[in-house]
């Protein structure tokens, strides 16, 4: 991927990963479209990068989706690149059924539906460009789930293999489409308690790690710094119960 002279949009922008990934590609001399629902974060980092903009959507909301894609696209006619970012991850106990429901269907709203939806309304825009880029966001877990957050693990899976149909659908556009699986960073998506925690990636190294893949020719697509490969690849190594044990311990 050239990685300067686009314009981008990440959503879940205003903490964690979007952030990171925001503040690089502004760094290397992108314009950088950020959302997310909560404006005073997104507000917090436009603020801390003059020049980069925000834009506040439900990505629950599929008629506030269509809404938005219209806006960026009428703002912002430059813009060649998404990057499907947003999402949310919460433990959820199957025994208690069926009150983690709430919590599961919000979640596929967000992680599976929402990138699912704004990517059907922004690839008529993308396919009129002399070159765009599709990027998910999906997870480590995508391979081997945590038990404890069932349905985050299984929107990653779906996200995962959602991307590569697409990929494989506009193998002959001037579309790239490239899937960025994170393994466990030091971010607030689980709360403070990850977000400093010493077994997690640290979200700087992640993020520099990140961006030097994205600018050379991630295989297959997949954007994955060594530290995801054990997850990756543990089917594939026979490793899958070694694996499926260390992040799930009895």
């Amino acid at each position: 991927m050239q990685t300067t002279g686009n314009t981008i949009l990440i959503t879940g922008g205003g903490s964690g990963i979007g952030r990171g990934l925001a503040e690089a590609f502004h760094n290397a001399g992108n314009q950088v479209i950020i959302s997310g629902r909560r404006k005073a974060a997104l507000d917090e980092v436009t603020a801390a990068n003059p020049g980069m903009v925000s834009l506040t959507v439900d990505m629950t909301d599929k008629d506030d989706i269509v809404r938005f894609a219209a806006e960026v696209i009428e703002r912002y006619p430059a813009l060649n690149a998404v990057i499907n970012n947003a999402g949310i991850m919460a433990d959820e106990d199957v025994l208690a059924a069926p009150d983690y429901l709430d919590t599961a269907e919000a979640t596929i709203a967000t992680n599976l539906l929402g990138p699912i939806r704004l990517t059907a309304a922004l690839i008529p825009h993308l396919l009129q460009q002399a070159r765009a880029t599709i990027m998910t966001v999906s997870s480590g877990l995508a391979f081997v789930p945590k038990a404890s957050t069932p349905t985050y693990s299984a929107t990653k899976a779906a996200i995962h293999s959602y991307t590569q149909s697409l990929r494989y659908q506009l193998r002959n556009t001037a579309v790239d489409v490239i899937e960025i699986a994170p393994p466990y960073v030091q971010t607030t998506l689980q709360g403070e308690q990850q977000a400093n925690d010493p077994n997690a990636m640290p979200l700087d190294a992640y993020i520099a790690e990140t961006m030097q893949l994205l600018a050379g020719s991630p295989e297959n697509g997949e954007v994955l710094v060594q530290r995801v490969h054990r997850q990756r690849f543990a089917e594939q190594s026979g490793n899958g119960a070694a694996v499926f044990g260390f992040i799930n311990p009895a």
